[in-house]
């Protein structure tokens, strides 16, 4: 399964740039994405930057992916609301 993590570029290169994220610091290649500012989010799958996010969005599938990992390693519960912001909300609107 490949799941895209949100990074941060410290060092913006037209090809390559080193980002920092969840995992450490990573080498990014930005082709599909063009070269970005330092500062600047983006989402990585497999090395690749797919996508410019903004900083709320990146921590917004941080929590998401702790909430998963807690899973992940067996916790029997985890705080929804917390982990999932948007999501009860979204129930709501659906009618769930």
């Amino acid at each position: 399964m490949c799941v895209g993590t949100p990074v941060q570029v410290i060092q913006s290169d037209e090809i390559m740039s080193v980002c920092r994220g969840r995992n450490g610091d990573e080498n990014v290649n930005m082709l599909l994405v063009g070269q970005q500012p330092i500062g600047t989010w983006v989402i990585t799958f497999l090395g690749w930057a797919r996508e410019v996010i903004d900083e709320q969005q990146a921590q917004e599938i941080d929590l998401a992916l702790d909430g998963l990992q807690k899973i992940m390693d067996g916790a029997d519960a985890i705080d929804v609301p917390h982990h999932f912001p948007g999501l009860g909300q979204a129930m709501a609107e659906a009618g769930a």
